[in-house]
């Protein structure tokens, strides 16, 4: 690991200033991507700024139409949230499914969602409940926010303060995991809303999470797992690894989709 200079700022005014005066700075909150990328000195920043000590971006609020969790909220606390549980219970349980729990109590929404990691868990959930995005600069709508590999619509500096998730009349996440990082092979959030379906991939595209829209069209018609029998996904464009080829995860998406609505569907 190389040197670098640590700075924790304890109000988001603070943090923004300090990102716009230090040459080479980088947030960070829980560290699951950067840490590790430097001490294999793959990344040298030569200023960090933590954001853990601004009590603004933690939280969790309830409102009639939505659900809205601070940046700095961890996995467990979405996960163990009453209102979360209650309101949107999908995510709450795709919450329970990150990583383990060492990584659950440390890890941030925040964090995830502007790393936008291609197996990464909250951007499915973020473009499945069609989620705003809100920074200290503005409020940018989930489809417009993820852009691709590692990338967002997030300009230099801009800091990701919350999340807020409308809550839908139904969803449901299935991911089938590996088993050594827990990471999504294949990653599918399905949710039904008042006259719109959502069915957000992440895990199998070589450009970070998508909407498969043939699926949401049939599950439009008629909101049940059935509607997807005989539905598949084309590989072309799908990650191929060590871990699955394309093929696989075409299958696996078409898979997890099913169970997805099973799971949506039984809450009723």
């Amino acid at each position: 690991m190389y040197a670098f200079a640590f700075h924790r700022p304890t109000s988001l005014r603070q943090a923004a200033s300090l990102v716009g005066k230090l040459e080479d700075a980088k947030f960070i909150a829980g560290g699951h991507t950067l840490l590790p990328t430097m001490k294999q000195r793959l990344a040298g920043p030569a200023n960090l700024i933590d954001l853990n000590a601004i009590p603004e971006l933690a939280g969790i609020e309830r409102s009639a139409r939505a659900v809205t969790i601070g940046a700095l909220t961890r996995h467990a606390e979405v996960a163990e949230s009453k209102d979360v549980r209650e309101a949107i219970p999908a995510l709450a349980e795709l919450a329970q499914m990150i990583g383990d729990p060492a990584v659950r109590h440390r890890g941030t929404l925040g964090g995830s969602v502007a790393n936008n990691d291609p197996a990464a868990d909250y951007p499915a959930a973020c473009l499945g409940l069609a989620a705003t995005i809100v920074t200290n600069k503005r409020k940018i709508a989930a489809d417009d926010f993820f852009k691709g590999l590692f990338e967002t619509a997030l300009e230099e500096g801009e800091i990701v303060t919350r999340v807020s998730f409308p809550i839908p009349q139904r969803a449901g996440y299935m991911k089938f995991r590996n088993p050594a990082s827990r990471y999504a092979l294949v990653g599918v959030f399905v949710a039904k809303r008042a006259g719109e379906v959502r069915v957000a991939v992440t895990g199998a595209g070589a450009n970070g999470v998508f909407r498969w829209k043939e699926a949401e069209e049939r599950l439009k018609a008629r909101f049940a797992a059935k509607s997807l029998v005989g539905l598949s996904h084309s590989p072309e464009g799908l990650n191929s690894d060590i871990h699955a080829d394309a093929q696989y995860r075409a299958h696996l998406i078409g898979v997890m989709a099913r169970r997805a609505v099973e799971a949506a569907s039984n809450r009723e």
